[in-house]
């Protein structure tokens, strides 16, 4: 067995937690938030909506499945860095092609191990989302300090222009609704699903000019995830603003507070985020409870929606928004992840509604 290296994660309050290294060694920054999560460690990695964060899992044993070719949501890992009470150095699934810590060591993630993720958990619900650093190099706590005050928060910062792809792509090439997909830090499973529902997608970086778009003349658009803060993403609120009343838009998590800011609202940044597998949302239509899969450390303020815009969903856990409809235009959107990816499908007649949308 090969020797244990000492790692440890310092957060932007001074606190610091000891462990034990895995994956690749180094150092990494992000903000440290916490996924609650049993399963779907991969999906979680590989979602783009995770970009410069450092993911704590809740679940206190982590890896026991293994890592998969199927189970991916882009083409590389996206988060900073991963915080796990415990992993597991055996992989028992069918189809795992290798365990988890050799994953993350042969894409470069430096990730800590053997700390106690509880109280770590405690901690950030305490007193908030903040950056962290992951080290396994330095062990100076003040040296770790100074680099992390050069960290910028996230509050501010426009995440969408490094996840985004750079270049115009198509994802099928027939279907019967054409659909223009506008990529925040899309994740794979929402086109897979959208292919299914016979949709021609065209996948659109996050800053093509809308007449570009619109010039293409497609059924529907789609606003897609993406990591950040919603209110530094001008480009895609100007851009949206262009599409309303022209086309049927729904959005999903960033594309759900893009659309609300288009319409007049605001947003605000969560005190720890909502992410984990098991949320509670109401329909507030049907009184149905769905439990859906969330991500995502921005929300639209109630209070600021204009009169012409109605709430679909509500977050139970907190009371926040989880879903918005325009009354004056065909756009409505949610700030879950209703293809889940991991998660429940208690949501997926959302991409039904915007189907019979495009057929209206």
């Amino acid at each position: 067995m090969s020797k244990e290296i000492p790692a440890i994660l310092l957060l932007n309050d001074g606190k610091i937690f000891y462990g034990t290294s895995f994956g690749s060694i180094g150092q990494s920054i992000g903000e440290v938030c916490f996924n609650t999560g049993i399963t779907g460690y991969q999906e979680i990695l590989t979602d783009p909506s995770y970009a410069k964060q450092i993911v704590t899992m809740t679940a206190p044993h982590i890896g026991n499945y293994g890592i998969n070719t199927e189970d991916v949501e882009s083409d590389k890992i996206q988060v900073s860095g991963l915080v796990i009470k415990e992993e597991s150095i055996i992989a028992s699934n069918w189809r795992s092609k290798m365990y988890l810590g050799e994953y993350l060591e042969g894409n470069g993630i430096v990730a800590i191990k053997n700390i106690d993720t509880r109280s770590l958990t405690r901690h950030i619900r305490d007193h908030g989302s903040m950056n962290g650093i992951i080290s396994s190099e330095v062990g100076d706590k003040n040296k770790l300090l100074k680099l992390l005050s050069k960290q910028t928060p996230m509050e501010g910062m426009d995440l969408v222009k490094f996840v985004s792809r750079k270049d115009i792509y198509r994802w099928s090439n027939s279907g019967k609704y054409k659909v223009a997909v506008i990529d925040f830090g899309i994740k794979r499973n929402i086109l897979r699903l959208l292919d299914n529902l016979d949709c021609d997608l065209t996948i659109y970086p996050a800053n093509t000019k809308p007449d570009d778009i619109l010039n293409k003349d497609p059924d529907g658009i789609f606003l897609s995830n993406g990591p950040g803060d919603p209110a530094a993403v001008n480009y895609g609120i100007k851009a949206i603003k262009k599409f309303l009343g022209k086309k049927p838009i729904f959005g999903i998590c960033l594309g759900h507070q893009l659309l609300s800011i288009a319409l007049g609202a605001k947003t605000f940044k969560l005190k720890f985020g909502h992410r984990g597998i098991n949320h509670p949302v109401k329909n507030i239509e049907t009184k149905k409870i769905e439990i859906t899969s969330q991500n995502h450390g921005f929300a639209v303020s109630l209070d600021s929606l204009p009169n012409n815009v109605i709430v679909t969903h509500i977050n139970l856990n907190d009371d926040t928004c989880a879903g918005i409809e325009s009354s004056k235009y065909p756009a409505f959107s949610v700030q879950y992840h209703p293809e889940a990816s991991p998660g429940p499908h208690d949501s997926r007649y959302l991409f039904d509604k915007f189907i019979g949308m495009m057929n209206a």
